[in-house]
């Protein structure tokens, strides 16, 4: 498997830690959307798509299925968000 493109949608919304979504495409064949980027109290990370389940907690769609892939999303996402230009105000 190899993340063959990154594209990342910036935003600002004020008392937000969510400062962005990603979507990844995989071997130009699967694409992935609505990764958060969020704020957090050690810098950013990312989110997988997610939905909510009926006893009101919230389940991972799709995600990784251990840390080194985790990291080469997380490294490949935080590159073209902080290589995007800033949000349009």
């Amino acid at each position: 498997m190899k993340i063959t493109s990154v594209t990342v949608r910036k935003f600002d919304r004020e008392g937000s830690n969510v400062k962005g979504f990603a979507s990844v495409v995989l071997d130009d064949a699967f694409a992935i959307h609505d990764i958060r980027i969020i704020e957090g109290e050690n810098g950013l990370f990312i989110a997988m798509p997610s939905k909510k389940k009926a006893t009101g907690g919230f389940s991972d769609i799709c995600h990784p299925l251990n840390s080194d892939v985790r990291k080469e999303f997380q490294d490949a996402i935080l590159e073209e968000y902080n290589n995007a230009p800033d949000a349009a105000e």
